[in-house]
C-alpha cells in the first residue's frame, strides 16, 4: 500500500498525538521568559508579540508574529527555558507541539522541514533587517516599516492594509523611542494622508515612499 502523502498545513491545523490547541484573548501570555523550553508554537489565527526583559527591569519588543508563524523553536537548538515572553494580541490560536514530536516529524517528512526551514530563514532576513533599520534609520523612518510590516502590507493586491491594535506604547517599544514620539508622528502620517487613523490604522501604499526615499 503506497504511502499517504503528508500535508503540513493539515498537520499544523490539527491536535493529535504530541500536539494540542490552545485559545488565547488580548494580553494573555502564552509563554513567558523564564520558563521551561519543551514545546514549539504555531499560530492558526490571530497575533503575537515577543518581548525580552532585561535584568534592569527594561522591556523590549523584539518580534510580532502572525498566522502562519512558529515561535518558541530554540527547544530545538537546546533551549532550555525560554528567553523572551509571547503574549497574545487579540483573540489568538496557537498549536503547541512537543518538542520531542516536532524533531520526530521533522526527521520523517521533508514538506515539513521545507516549512520549517523557510520560516527560519524568513526569521533571520527579518532580524538583520531590524538591526539595520534601528542602526542608520530615523525613529520617523522606523515607525513607518514597523506599521507597513504589521500591517502585512503587500501581501494582497489591495491598496492599503489595516494594522491591527496596538497602543502607541507597545509601537514606542518596537521603534526604540518614545510614546510622545509616536503620537506626533502617527498624527503627522494622518496629516501627509499616509495613514487613516481612527480606532484601527489603515496603511497606504504612499507610506512605503517614506521608507524607500533617502
Amino acid at each position: 500500500m503506497a504511502k499517504k502523502s503528508f500535508n503540513p498545513q493539515v498537520f499544523l491545523s490539527r491536535t493529535g498525538h504530541g500536539k494540542k490547541i490552545s485559545e488565547y484573548r488580548n494580553g494573555e501570555v502564552i509563554f513567558a521568559q523564564g520558563y521551561p523550553a519543551n514545546a514549539i508554537l504555531y499560530i492558526q489565527r490571530g497575533k503575537a508579540k515577543l518581548t525580552v526583559i532585561s535584568h534592569q527591569g527594561k522591556e523590549a519588543v523584539v518580534a510580532m508574529l502572525g498566522a502562519g508563524d512558529f515561535l518558541g523553536e530554540g527547544c530545538l537548538a537546546g533551549q532550555d527555558v525560554r528567553v523572551a515572553t509571547a503574549t497574545a494580541l487579540g483573540d489568538c490560536t496557537v498549536l503547541e507541539i512537543t518538542q520531542d514530536t516536532m524533531t520526530q516529524i521533522l526527521h520523517q517528512e521533508p514538506a515539513l522541514s521545507e516549512l520549517f526551514l523557510k520560516h527560519l530563514l524568513t526569521r533571520n532576513i527579518r532580524v538583520t533587517e531590524d538591526l539595520v533599520d534601528q542602526l542608520f534609520n530615523s525613529s520617523e523612518k522606523r515607525l513607518a516599516r514597523v506599521l507597513l510590516l504589521l500591517s502585512r502590507f503587500g501581501k494582497s493586491e489591495s491598496p492599503e492594509a489595516i494594522v491591527p491594535k496596538i497602543t502607541h506604547e507597545t509601537l514606542a517599544e518596537m521603534v526604540g523611542t518614545t510614546r510622545a514620539r509616536i503620537t506626533f508622528f502617527m498624527n503627522k502620517f494622518r496629516k501627509l494622508g499616509l495613514i487613516e487613523y481612527n480606532g484601527e490604522v489603515r496603511v497606504r501604499s504612499s507610506l512605503l515612499h517614506l521608507v524607500l526615499h533617502d
